[in-house]
């Protein structure tokens, strides 16, 4: 009879055991699927044949345009991801990020949420069909926000000029191992907290062993884009990205523009790599995007950039000239000319 007991004892004792610890394995698993990841990012910046004072100019393209020792964002990411479902929430703060999220404060003047970058939920319904809702950042173009998705710390005037978000619902569709499919129905372009006119926004994108072809139509204007690259050697990358807008005579005028942009890059050794990104942008109309408000107005720019990693820092020396058809920038002694060089020093960090 006692020995009975004590093996009843010992069972109940191994059974708890067992139940405790896979709860405990159970809780560490459902922990890992919240995961959270940002970056910071400062820089100096110095016009070499421009003033750097109140009458400082910069290129017409986003970003890392302020003189001097600047500021870039700090952006904190919070990722879950269950078995079918998770959620993206991407916070920024700083001039980086206000000039991302410029349309955020539409329906709040004091703009309560324009510190929210990406904010979306998403259901994987089965291995190859993935729906996605809230706000996320665009499909088009080569470049993105955040630096730490880039080679070259300032950006391009076809990343500038495209859309930055969307707040809409898509559909992934994994066709094959190469092949998929977007396709998606917004609000008007980085019109991202609500929808201002009760029009919608109409994207797709082909992809083929990362090479895409997107498409957006927006209330009668449209953009095609292209981005793609190829690895020529282990060491040498060349980057593509292409594309041609036009605004369908949406606003006062018929305007538009076109450009390609191409990234070659060398790594020498994983810490640094040297590349160049060599861009052609032209206006059709009076776009103004380059801003020298004649019609038709083009520019050519060269950046030659560096990255030197430092564990999870990046250091990015970066040299650029913009050379426009117009005279847009001005010289050191306030008279118009046709190019602008400037220096770039950049740090950023991503954790």
């Amino acid at each position: 009879m006692k020995k009975t007991q004590h093996s009843l004892l010992f069972l109940l004792t191994f059974l708890t055991s067992l139940t405790s610890l896979s709860q405990e394995e159970e809780k560490k698993e459902e922990e890992k699927k919240i995961s959270f990841s940002g970056s910071i990012d400062a820089y100096f910046r110095n016009n070499l044949n421009a003033p750097n004072n109140e009458n400082a100019v910069a290129p017409g393209s986003s970003f890392a345009n302020l003189s001097g020792f600047a500021l870039g964002m700090a952006n904190l990411v919070v990722d879950y991801e269950g078995e079918k479902v998770g959620f993206v929430a991407d916070l920024v703060y700083g001039p980086r990020g206000e000039d991302a999220t410029f349309l955020s404060p539409l329906l709040r003047p004091e703009g309560s949420s324009n510190i929210v970058n990406q904010l979306y939920a998403y259901w994987n319904v089965s291995e190859s069909v993935k729906l996605t809702l809230g706000n996320f950042n665009t499909f088009l173009g080569y470049e993105v926000i955040s630096p730490t998705g880039n080679f070259n710390y300032s950006t391009s005037y076809l990343f500038s000029y495209g859309p930055f978000s969307h707040t809409g619902l898509k559909a992934d569709f994994a066709l094959s191992d190469d092949f998929s499919l977007m396709l998606a129905v917004m609000n008007p372009t980085d019109a991202t907290e609500f929808n201002p006119n009760g029009k919608y926004a109409f994207g797709a994108q082909l992809g083929y062993a990362d090479q895409f072809l997107n498409f957006l139509l927006d209330d009668g204007a449209f953009e095609i884009d292209y981005t793609g690259g190829v690895n020529l050697s282990e060491k040498f990358f060349l980057g593509i990205n292409a594309a041609l807008y036009d605004n369908g005579n949406s606003g006062d005028a018929k305007a538009g523009f076109a450009g390609v942009a191409l990234y070659p890059q060398f790594s020498t050794s994983d810490t640094f790599t040297i590349g160049l990104r060599g861009e052609y942008f032209v206006e059709t109309g009076d776009f103004g995007a380059i801003g020298t408000g004649v019609e038709d107005s083009s520019v050519f720019a060269a950046t030659l950039s560096a990255n030197i990693k430092v564990g999870e820092l990046t250091i990015i020396p970066e040299l650029r000239l913009d050379s426009s058809s117009d005279e847009f920038f001005l010289d050191k002694d306030l008279n118009a000319q046709k190019s602008l060089s400037s220096f770039v020093l950049a740090a950023v960090y991503k954790f």
